[in-house]
This record gives structure tokens, C-alpha cells and sequence, in this order.
């Protein structure tokens, strides 16, 4: 009589005890290693201090300073960033961030989903859930931004054009999905841009191999999300409906 071959034992998935703090919402992933280091994290009793030591998901107990873990509350937040703030936890040159704007909410630890920078202002998402911010940047699948841009020209509608077929700037492809012209001055004018994917600096460089110089950049929606009467360095929750519009929420 044959005998049928053995079969493995299914084996529970393992992640770096680092990483499954941070997908649990209470730290970012940099502080979790700094933590693990420091001896401040037990994996079922036993203090570790190696980032990357496994953990049996569904297994393994996981306690913070004596603490077991329990995954945050997900939190899913709209802030109107202004102009000048660093969009970091922290900065090693001393500039002001923009948990500056939450810092008295009693909020949980909260990360921005993507990028501004220091120099532009406008509708930031924030949030503790790293599955949902990873599909809001996503480049293939994540919505659309859209942006004001003031400019130091009046461009015609070859330039607008030339913002759509794109450049390659320091090796990157950088393109607009779409470019119109609002209003203009003698001087400046003002457009709306549309981006699909999130490159450091993009708006800019892209504008500057054009010949534009950038006067203000403003974003007023990400996908359909409006940063509408958010008044600037204030925020709001986001509903139900708005949060699973941008990108399904993680369930981890």
C-alpha cells in the first residue's frame, strides 16, 4: 500500500518584532528598533533586543515596558499644513513640525501619509494605520493629488503642454497628469496640477525645467477628498465614508 507523503504543519507567518510594532500603530518603525535596543520589549517574557527577532503571528505575546501590547485604535486625520512647517516627527536643524498642529489633540502616535514640503501648505493626511497610508501613496493604484500653483510667468498653452509630456530631472521621469491655467495677471498666474504619483519636489522641479519659478503651492484634495474651509494649521477626523473612499483600512 502506498503511503501518502507527510505534510508540513502549517507554520504561523513571522514578521521582525520591530516592524509588528509599528503595523500595530503605536510607533513608527525607527522607534520601535530604538526601543527593542533599549530592552524595553519582551517577546513572551523574555527582554530582546535584536529588531528583526520574529514573531509568530497570532502566537507570540509582544509587551512594551511591562505593557502587553494591544493594537491603537485606528485614526484617520485631515490637517491644513502651513507654510514653513517640516513635515517630520522631528528635524535635526531645530524647524518647527507638523505635530506642532496635534500636539495638545491627546492624540495617539500619527504619521503623515506622504509629503509636503517646508514650502508648501495645504491638506495633509495623517494616521496610525500604515496599510492604508501605503495604498494612499501607492503610485499605481493610490488618488490623485491635486495642487494650486502660483508662478512667476504666464504660461501659454505649449508650456502646459510640455508639463504634460514631462522631463527627466536627476534620472526621474516627472510628469503632470493634468495642467490648466486658473487665472493670470501681468506678472503671475495661477494653475491647477494634477499629480499620480508623489516624487520629492515634483510640482517643483518640474515647473523649473519649464522656466517657472514656484510663488506658492497649495494642495486642495487628494482623490475626492477636499481640504475645503479646513481652516490652516487645524484638523479634523475623517468619517467613515471618507476613509474607506481614499483606501481600504488596514485590519491587521
Amino acid at each position: 500500500m502506498q503511503r501518502k507523503p507527510a505534510t508540513k504543519p502549517a507554520t504561523s507567518v513571522r514578521h521582525g518584532i520591530a516592524r509588528v510594532l509599528s503595523k500595530a500603530g503605536i510607533c513608527s518603525r525607527t522607534q520601535a528598533a530604538a526601543w527593542v535596543r533599549e530592552g524595553r520589549v519582551a517577546l513572551n517574557g523574555r527582554t530582546v533586543r535584536d529588531p528583526e527577532t520574529p514573531v509568530r503571528a497570532g502566537i507570540d505575546r509582544i509587551a512594551v515596558d511591562g505593557r502587553e501590547l494591544e493594537a491603537a485604535e485606528r485614526v484617520y486625520l485631515a490637517l491644513n499644513k502651513p507654510r514653513g512647517l517640516v513635515t517630520t516627527a522631528s528635524d535635526e536643524k531645530g524647524r518647527d513640525t507638523v505635530y506642532a498642529c496635534i500636539a495638545d489633540a491627546g492624540l495617539p502616535w500619527l504619521a503623515p501619509v506622504g509629503r509636503l514640503d517646508q514650502a508648501s501648505e495645504g491638506l495633509l493626511l495623517m494616521s496610525n494605520d500604515p496599510a492604508w497610508a501605503a495604498a494612499i501613496t501607492d503610485p499605481d493604484t493610490g488618488p490623485d493629488k491635486t495642487y494650486r500653483v502660483q508662478v512667476d510667468a504666464i504660461p501659454d498653452a505649449a508650456l502646459l503642454a510640455r508639463l504634460l509630456e514631462g522631463v527627466v530631472d536627476d534620472g526621474e521621469r516627472l510628469a503632470a497628469k493634468s495642467a490648466t491655467l486658473l487665472r493670470s495677471g501681468t506678472r503671475n498666474a495661477w494653475l491647477e496640477i494634477v499629480l499620480d504619483e508623489g516624487r520629492n519636489r515634483q510640482i517643483r522641479r518640474l515647473l523649473a525645467a519649464n522656466g517657472l519659478g514656484v510663488l506658492r503651492l497649495v494642495r486642495v484634495s487628494i482623490g475626492a477628498l477636499a481640504l475645503g474651509e479646513l481652516a490652516k494649521g487645524t484638523w479634523r477626523a475623517l468619517t467613515v465614508e471618507e476613509v474607506s473612499g481614499l483606501a481600504k483600512p488596514s485590519t491587521d
